[in-house]
């Protein structure tokens, strides 16, 4: 075993994860079941020489990374459920000014204040389509403490590469479980890009990257940020043509990079006839199901979700094989199956297996759905 093999909770995974990443701003306001991460936070960014604010409440909170991260920081605040909500405009605020931040979001059982401490993954469909606007964010999704700590680096990278928000979608069962983490690998790291001459500086031009190297404020250059439309100096306008190529080109910049943002994991899809996709805390699960049916001669594969969003159905389509029937089981009222549908259409079998009732999907629940349903 690893001399750095150490066991962590998976927020505290995360909190070090971010520190590891060279986040040193982190503002939150506590919330089950992400509170954890603010409490590391409060006694670790003294420690390392960064900054721990506790806000009034999650607005503040997302604005206040905002803020931090125009000034050069590496910035992460961490919610559940309401505050994500309440974080919503300070989302596309952050997408629209080009700031890299990252968001964990612990999903607990909602709506409203709903269930505190009993898991969901009720919050996919608000990290994609939360805040309004045609808005263009990264989501990822950890299954383990230990991807928790790793995609936690990637979310940061990520983030400061593309000068985007990236949301960590979480569960209440990854961020409470125990489990041992190998640290000793060293990450790589990723800052950004930052415009080295001040004559003629545009904030908003780019190159052939479509990623603008926005200058921190305080560092001497001109620097504009605004939610409004805005050209390639910063400043506002209602022009359409800039206005279409401004939105344009936020999508742009992540999907002309599908090849590098987008990471899923498969296993035995090659002559799968029944194939399940998941995510989170869900995909444990259905990996224990899969060696069940696999034990019993039926040929079972999955496919797990790292990276929701950008969601490619080309990639998705290809990665799921000849599998004659995908099974989505996801804790909620069906969300993934939604995006799943869409790719499949009525070439295949596609099934929902929805729980909202707090608890977790376990293996035999999936293998009795599976004979139940006579899949």
């Amino acid at each position: 075993m690893s001399e750095k093999m150490v066991l962590m909770q998976g927020n505290e995974a995360v909190a070090e994860g971010a520190i590891a990443a060279g986040v040193r701003f982190f503002a939150g306001y506590p919330i089950t079941p992400s509170s954890e991460i603010a409490e590391i936070m409060a006694k670790r960014m003294p420690q390392i020489g960064g900054t721990f604010m506790q806000m009034e409440d999650e607005i503040a909170s997302i604005m206040a990374i905002v803020g931090a991260s125009m000034a050069g920081k590496k910035v992460l605040t961490a919610t559940s459920g309401p505050g994500f909500s309440l974080m919503q405009e300070g989302l596309g605020y952050a997408c629209m000014v080009e700031v890299p931040i990252v968001i964990l979001d612990s999903m607990r059982y909602g709506p409203s204040t709903g269930m505190a401490t009993k898991v969901s993954q009720m919050d996919l469909m608000q990290a994609r389509w939360g805040t309004h606007g045609d808005h263009w964010v990264i989501v990822l999704s950890p299954s383990s403490v230990e991807e928790s700590y790793q995609l936690t680096i990637r979310a940061v990278n990520l983030a400061e590469k593309y000068r985007n928000p990236v949301i960590i979608l979480s569960d209440e069962t990854i961020s409470h479980l125990r489990e041992p983490i190998d640290t000793s690998i060293l990450p790589t790291i990723v800052d950004r890009r930052l415009p080295t001459e001040k004559a003629g500086y545009l904030p908003y031009k780019t190159d052939e990257s479509l990623v603008p190297t926005i200058a921190n404020v305080g560092t001497g250059f001109h620097t504009s940020f605004t939610g409004l439309v805005h050209n390639e100096s910063g400043f506002q306008t209602a022009n359409g043509h800039v206005a279409e190529a401004l939105v344009e080109r936020l999508r742009d910049k992540l999907f002309n990079n599908l090849d590098d943002i987008i990471q899923f994991e498969t296993d035995r899809v090659e002559d799968a006839d029944i194939l399940f996709m998941s995510f989170g805390i869900t995909a444990r699960g259905v990996t224990e199901a899969v060696e069940s049916l696999r034990s019993h001669g039926r040929k079972a594969g999955s496919l797990r979700f790292i990276t929701l969003f950008p969601f490619d159905d080309d990639r998705v389509r290809k990665a799921a094989g000849n599998a004659r029937t995908i099974v989505v089981p996801e804790l909620n009222s069906g969300q993934l199956v939604l995006l799943v549908k869409r790719v499949f259409g009525d070439f295949r079998k596609v099934v929902p297996m929805n729980k909202i009732n707090g608890d977790l999907i376990s293996p035999q629940e999936i293998l009795d759905f599976v004979r139940e349903e006579n899949l």
